[in-house]
């Protein structure tokens, strides 16, 4: 059966979407829709029949595929006019959208029915600042005519569904000379017959908005600087930002697990710092898109820059606990028997004074997604101050959109989490061997993941194959030094929100008698393994404590902390080292929650950094065998005969921290095939 999304048409509508999609002050990131209309084969008859092609549910224009498209006949979305009973029915309308479709394709959205009652080829719906600034502005109506005069039409704010559509065909067949109409509190519609002049005519209206801003509105629209609430210097914002970050996501993780994001753009900074901030932000966002990500309002630190840190931290807990029954007030205020269960109550957005702002989600992609939004929010703010007063959509319609009952049925489609969302993990020696292996792993469980590594191109390589924007991040790092490992954690830290998971992966080795062993090369390999572990669980279990949500510590240890094996001193007491600071730290971090363990493998060959450095050539000489065959020795002298991996002591780490040992800790793990002399007694 040919698929009706593979026509001449969709593909201009797709490379339309995708201009349209490309700046966040257009469209947000989701948001918005784009039509086409046209002719198809039907399957069943054969016959041509009038279709629609329109952005499906959940999908993204600036990003869109065909893939991300449904597809319905026209003359049945059309027919649903005859059985609809009047606005407390629209609703079902969109369930019957189901019905209207041909073929397979994405879920209609919302705005569906509204792109298929509009009697044109091509219809735009964005969502962008300047106009949305105009939308949520005391008198949008007014600064609308002043803008477009007859050109754009007024529609008040209506939430989306049949009876807006109803509305908006009813706009157009009255004044088909139009050219788009503004929804208040919600954005932009506009059409046309071809898919060129649909587009032109996007963009001819929006950059008319913006400039109707420039030349009408107040440059500084939420008046001056706060004193004592100007950005900090760049080192000194990164150092509070690292410092406050663990704090605000545990607060903001009160309900469930989340992932953070730290934006200090000099637009977000500015906003602020101004005067009119604390009267604007507790109004909260306007577009329907924007609150259902960044929740019906900020939490707004209300202290000054040179406010100490505990002073900061102690506040922003008042005002946690002071969100929350806001939160809890609101839900109940509204709320009545059919409303889905509260989601939670805590922020989704943190702004502090000189700082910046921390936007948070249930994986790392929400978390950036939802600091965007508001700054899509911050943009609107200041346009609608510059020329008028924010006025935002009423708390009682930004409840109906939040807990819709088709945003709710879109959230519950979603794929159930994995085991390790929302969680962050730092692994040193990230960049091959174990250490990647093991980074692969805990990506694909859901973590997102700093690669660590003191070769900084290979954490590099790692982190782009997990996917650098969203889910990895590489750091150089030396784990033999504090400042840089601090600097590490910190990085981890001010990217995620904070750090719930190490692995102290990193490691080197030397095979010397002990004649031959000299001081560097003792304190080389214990610099690396025993002291760097140290640092490491130091400065991350720090972080932890601060979230208060507890943690894992994994050491990669190693069988030769028990086997005393020939020619390996330095290497076997460094591993013996962290063997036994599992132990200790188990002991010391149990109060907080802190899970301490470790995994003790045996020669790990394939893959491996160590083993490719001159440890594998050194060990075959003192086994007597060649090095391309130390790997079946290996697994030659085990119960198993099997050798061992690096995907074996990553599968080991994951089950370790996925969720079913929680009540494990200080457990030494043996990953060796079955090696007798290892056994722990």
């Amino acid at each position: 059966m040919k698929d009706p999304r593979d026509h001449p048409t969709v593909d201009d509508l797709v490379a339309r979407s995708r201009r349209l999609g490309a700046d966040p002050t257009t469209t947000n990131y989701g948001g918005g829709n784009t039509s086409a209309k046209g002719t198809s084969t039907d399957p069943v008859d054969g016959e041509d029949v009038e279709v629609m092609w329109v952005k499906g549910s959940g999908g993204d224009l600036g990003t869109l595929t065909r893939e991300g498209l449904s597809t319905l006949v026209l003359d049945r979305v059309n027919g649903l006019k005859q059985v609809y009973e009047g606005p407390e029915h629209e609703d079902e309308m969109h369930e019957l959208l189901d019905l209207c479709t041909l073929g397979a394709g994405a879920a209609p959205s919302i705005d569906t029915s509204m792109h298929a009652l509009l009697p044109t080829a091509h219809v735009d719906h964005l969502h962008p600042d300047s106009i949305i600034a105009l939308a949520a502005a005391a008198d949008g109506e007014e600064l609308t005519k002043r803008c477009f005069g007859d050109e754009v039409a007024w529609t008040p704010w209506r939430r989306p569904g049949f009876e807006l559509a109803r509305r908006m065909e009813e706009l157009l067949r009255a004044n088909p000379d139009l050219k788009g109409v503004v929804m208040g509190g919600h954005g932009l519609t506009t059409w046309g017959e071809t898919n060129e002049a649909c587009e032109q005519r996007s963009w001819e209206l929006i950059r008319r908005a913006q400039a109707f801003l420039d030349e009408q509105g107040d440059p500084e629209p939420l008046g001056s600087v706060r004193a004592g609430f100007e950005p900090l210097p760049a080192d000194e914002r990164h150092r509070r930002a690292a410092a406050l970050a663990p704090v605000i996501r545990g607060l903001a993780s009160t309900d469930q697990p989340v992932v953070g994001h730290w934006n200090d753009d000099p637009l977000v900074l500015d906003f602020i710092a101004r005067q009119e901030t604390p009267r604007v932000v507790p109004l909260g966002t306007s577009c329907p898109d924007h609150f259902i990500r960044t929740k019906v309002r900020p939490l707004l630190l209300d202290l000054p820059t040179d406010a100490p840190l505990e002073q900061q931290i102690e506040r922003l807990r008042e005002l946690h606990r002071e969100y929350r029954e806001e939160y809890a007030a609101y839900y109940r205020r509204h709320a009545d028997e059919g409303s889905p269960p509260m989601r939670g109550a805590d922020p989704a957005i943190v702004l502090v004074p000189g700082v910046g702002m921390f936007s948070f989600g249930g994986d790392s992609p929400t978390a950036r997604i939802a600091g965007e939004f508001y700054v899509n929010a911050i943009n609107v703010i200041r346009g609608a101050e510059s020329v008028s007063t924010y006025d935002p959509v009423p708390e009682a319609e930004k409840f109906r959109v939040e807990y819709w009952w088709l945003e709710e049925k879109k959230l519950r489609r979603r794929p159930a989490p994995k085991p390790l969302t929302g969680r962050v993990a730092l692994v040193t020696g990230g960049g091959s061997g174990i250490g990647r292996a093991t980074a692969r792993r805990l990506a694909a469980e859901g973590a997102v993941v700093a690669i660590a590594d003191l070769d900084g191109a290979a954490a590099r390589d790692v982190a782009d194959e997990l996917g650098a924007r969203d889910h990895a991040i590489a750091v150089e790092a030396d784990v033999a030094d504090e400042t840089s490992v601090q600097a590490a954690v910190d990085e981890a830290v001010t990217r995620f929100g904070g750090v719930d998971l190490v692995v102290n992966n990193a490691g080197l080795s030397l095979s010397k008698s002990l004649f031959d062993t000299d001081v560097d090369d003792w304190d080389r390999q214990h610099d690396v393994m025993a002291r760097g572990s140290f640092l490491v669980s130091r400065a991350a279990a720090r972080v932890m404590a601060a979230q208060g949500d507890g943690g894992d510590i994994v050491y990669i240890a190693s069988k030769n902390g028990v086997v005393a094996g020939p020619n390996n001193v330095a290497y076997g007491s460094a591993k013996a080292s962290q063997a036994h600071q599992v132990r200790l730290l188990a002991a010391e971090l149990g109060e907080h929650r802190i899970r301490v363990n470790g995994i003790n493998p045996d020669g790990v060959v394939q893959g491996s950094g160590i083993f490719a450095g001159g440890w594998g050539a050194k060990r075959a000489e003192v086994y007597g065998v060649k090095e391309e065959e130390l790997g079946q020795f290996y697994a030659g002298r085990t119960l198993l005969q099997q050798e061992v991996l690096p995907e074996h002591v990553a599968a080991a780490v994951f089950a370790l921290v996925g969720g079913d040992l929680h009540q494990t800790t200080g457990l030494l793990v043996p990953v060796d095939s079955g090696l007798a002399q290892a056994f722990l007694r």
